[in-house]
């Protein structure tokens, strides 16, 4: 039988369905293959193709805030801010810090990733998504400093023969989800795709979208041959962050948009082929290749002027590996990552600025800011043994060098003037371009894992890993206040974690401890300058469980402990003071999601109890937002053998909550959450 992609709403989450035997459940992104959970010594979530149709996400948020030590940040429409097993983290670095792919492969060339990256994959249909907790294996490189995130897009064998759905819901949402598989004499294909209105429940906020994922498989050289295309499209009303302390509180407030006038349009592409062969001699060959283009254009509304930025990228990767077996029980892989990539920024702002004090509007001309391209080229090689040391103990070592350059061309004048050449009073004008040149960066990043199995279905782990990203190009070359040359370092981090994995039929649990300190953080000191140096630590415990206690039933919980603190002294930008000890702002210590679950007679349905505790909204550790708990229920009830009926019900004690806190100028700001929303599903497949 074939499993669905999420069309319709299955049991609110997989705890609600029955999926037997859980020692089979694998996750691919930690070796780039099939790999028992139970054995990876990793921490790692995996929601599958049952878990995303139950929880019917309008928001990736939805979905991956399960995932124990995960807060992504809601914004405006489908933007978003990450944090995994780390701090909310902001700023043109922040998306560097988490590694986003795509069936293995990377969402965005290495250098050009963007904070909202996220919106640019078909979540909402994947067959699985997993989540990977801090430093990345040798396998992977620049970006898995705090974590992965891997979205698995459906083969023909995950969809059906064809099935559809509809969907309704407040403020004039509507989403209609198409999937379809068959054979086509030479090969499998399979299509899955939707498209989404929603009317925005603050003023001016709404958005259309439409993704797609298309797959074709067949053999071929005696292995097998994926060929993907991976197609996203956005045009966005944005609503930006409203002022005053517990500003969200007020259902006016909440509902407004001080920035009618803000918009956000970006579409992507992405194709690829993967080959997969068996040898005689036990081991694989792998050759994967993908092609990559973005644009985005948007609207600066938090900036004084309201610049407008375009960027896009154009980029060629290509993946080899070869694993061998070396004895019984003892496995080798070798590989080469390279990569070539083209990436483009235009910042212009149309008129002079008005919105400041006259100081401030002064040193933000009209015209063009920044004009630029990048090259990049990237070359990864890498190694990893496993080795089955008894029968009860497993060995992970590996370790990655991973070489990129940049070659930076300025395609306006050089400096910090407006583009005609003209001064701006005082010290200059606040873009400054520097002049072109070429950067290179050189980064190794071991790890070493050890998994024992105590018991049937029962392991501990330990690993210890390196993680590391070079400079985003923005860090680079889009300056400010003079600076003419970001003199930056690669940012690393050094993991030590343990942990416990229980699986069985009835119970699923597992428990981690980490301890990661970061250094050469880029920031943006008290000068306004790109700077290095920063320095943070990161400590915390996390659980997951999944218990079915009785028939039908199903009781779950995630969440995490934690606690991010600075590990330096210094100022930074709009003169907040860090102090050694304090905690990172945006970083709840305390991060819980509850589920209960019932199945029986073609019912299911489901609660869950969202939990983010209180957190700093400014580094100074001056301002605090009290976090906020959610209730969220969902009930499904099939009609017949084909057709479902499905409603979801956000918010349900329709909570004052924001989605993000912040406190900038001595103001608090946020991004207001939603009230009481609900959702009507009808679906209907045909295998």
């Amino acid at each position: 039988m074939k499993t669905l992609v999420p069309l319709v709403l299955f049991p609110v989450t997989a705890l609600a369905a029955d999926p037997g035997p859980l020692l089979g459940e694998v996750t691919v992104t930690a070796t780039r293959r099939e790999e028992s959970m139970l054995t990876f010594a990793g921490s790692v979530t995996r929601f599958d193709a049952v878990d995303i149709a139950a929880v019917g996400a309008t928001h990736h948020s939805e979905l991956m805030n399960r995932a124990p030590g995960a807060f992504i940040q809601r914004g405006s429409g489908q933007e978003s801010l990450t944090a995994l097993r780390s701090p909310v983290l902001t700023g043109p670095g922040s998306c560097g810090a988490f590694l986003f792919l795509e069936d293995g492969l990377p969402l965005r060339p290495v250098g050009f990733c963007n904070v909202n990256e996220l919106f640019e994959v078909n979540s909402e249909q994947a067959a699985a998504v997993e989540v990977l907790r801090g430093p990345g294996s040798a396998l992977y490189g620049s970006n898995a400093v705090h974590g992965i995130v891997n979205i698995l897009n459906p083969t023909a064998a995950d969809l059906p023969s064809i099935g559809l759905s509809l969907e309704a819901g407040a403020d004039g949402y509507l989403r209609g989800k198409l999937a379809t598989s068959g054979d086509l004499g030479h090969g499998q294909a399979g299509l899955a795709m939707h498209a989404t209105h929603d009317g925005g429940w603050r003023d001016a906020s709404g958005f259309d979208e439409q993704k797609l994922s298309a797959s074709l498989a067949r053999g071929a050289a005696a292995g097998t041959l994926t060929l993907r295309l991976n197609a996203t499209n956005l045009d966005q009303q944005t609503a930006g962050f409203i002022v005053g302390e517990d500003a969200y509180k007020d259902d006016a407030l909440a509902r407004s948009n001080p920035s009618p006038g803000a918009f956000r349009k970006a579409h992507s592409l992405r194709a690829s082929a993967a080959w997969e062969r068996s040898l005689d001699d036990g081991g694989q060959v792998d050759l994967r290749a993908v092609v990559r283009t973005s644009r985005m254009e948007f609207l600066q509304h938090f900036l004084l002027g309201q610049p407008l930025e375009r960027n896009g990228q154009e980029s060629l990767g290509l993946l080899a590996s070869r694993s061998l077996l070396l004895g019984t029980g003892t496995r080798m892989t070798l590989g080469l990552d390279a990569e070539v990539a083209s990436g483009t920024l235009l910042q212009e702002q149309d008129g002079p600025t008005t919105g400041g004090p006259p100081g401030a509007n002064a040193i933000r001309p009209a015209g063009r800011h920044y004009d630029y391209v990048v090259d990049s080229r990237l070359l990864a090689p890498y190694a990893q043994l496993e080795w089955t040391a008894s029968e009860r103990l497993s060995v992970t070592a590996g370790l990655r060098y991973e070489w990129l350059r940049y070659d930076y061309d300025n395609r306006m004048l050089d400096g910090n003037t407006d583009e005609a050449g003209m001064p701006c009073p005082g010290a200059g004008c606040l873009y400054t371009r520097p002049a072109d040149r070429r950067d290179e960066f050189g980064n190794f990043g071991p790890r070493l894992g050890l998994n024992w199995t105590v018991a049937e279905g029962t392991a501990l782990w330990v690993a210890a890993s390196r993680g590391f990203r070079p400079p985003e190009a923005t860090e680079l070359y889009r300056l400010q206040r003079g600076q003419q040359v970001a003199d930056l370092d690669s940012e690393h981090i050094d993991s030590v974690e343990a942990g416990l994995r229980h699986l069985s039929e009835t119970l699923t649990l597992e428990l981690a401890a980490y301890s990661m300190r970061k250094r050469d953080m880029i920031l943006r000191d008290a000068l306004g300058f790109n700077v290095g140096g920063g320095r943070t630590r990161h400590r915390g415990i996390e659980y997951g469980l999944e218990w079915k206690p009785t028939r039908g039933w199903r009781l779950g919980a995630s969440g995490t402990w934690a606690l991010h603190t600075y590990d330096f002294n210094g100022g930074l930008e709009q003169g907040e003071q860090v102090t050694r000890g304090d905690d990172v702002d945006t970083a709840p210590r305390q991060l819980h999601s509850i589920r209960a679950a019932y199945e029986g007679r073609g019912l299911d349905a489901g609660l869950e109890w969202i939990i983010v505790g209180s957190y700093w909204a400014d580094a100074a550790n001056t301002a605090r937002y009290p976090g906020h708990d959610l209730l969220n229920l969902r009930v499904g009830l099939a009609l017949s053998g084909r057709t479902r009926l499905s409603l979801r019900v956000t918010n349900l004690a329709d909570s004052d909550y924001a989605d993000r806190a912040d406190y900038v100028f001595g103001e608090f700001r946020y991004f207001p959450g939603r009230g009481r929303a609900a959702f009507v599903e009808v679906g209907w497949r045909h295998d």
